[in-house]
């Protein structure tokens, strides 16, 4: 016989931020997220190519890794905001908005793939305008 308690755990999980809506949101992780990419793809061009050591071939597939888990933060914050900040009195004001979020998860997409320093740069840039106009409608 089952124990009431097992009654009351949910059979699915799930996780947001937030449908509530809670209000609260930022796009400084997304910002970080960028710098932390353009940061990342740096540090790759300043280790050797020829003979690497050991340490070095760690610290590319530690490089690596970590442009990619920062390049998919940026992905999510953007749509996050996008998704469920954003209202249509915004994209009045800001009619390139949706076009604009599309490249930045664009150019995201393209620093996981690439270990390209104008693309990062492009992404961070990118970010930072999305920021300023989510900043500005909080006017």
């Amino acid at each position: 016989m089952p124990r009431v308690t097992s009654w009351l755990k949910p059979t699915t999980t799930v996780y947001a931020h937030c449908d509530i809506p809670c209000g609260i949101y930022d796009p400084h992780a997304a910002e970080l997220a960028a710098r932390t990419v353009a940061r990342m793809v740096e540090m790759i061009g300043k280790l050797p190519i020829e003979n690497p050591s050991v340490a070095d071939r760690a610290n590319l597939v530690r490089c690596i890794t970590i442009k990619e888990q920062h390049a998919e933060i940026v992905k999510h914050e953007i749509q996050v905001i996008w998704s469920d900040y954003f209202k249509a009195e915004h994209v009045e004001r800001y009619p390139d908005l949706h076009d604009r979020t599309w490249k930045i998860l664009k150019l995201a997409s393209k620093n996981k793939q690439n270990i390209d320093a104008a693309a990062a740069a492009e992404l961070e840039a990118a970010v930072k305008e999305f920021a300023d106009i989510f900043w500005s409608t909080k006017k």
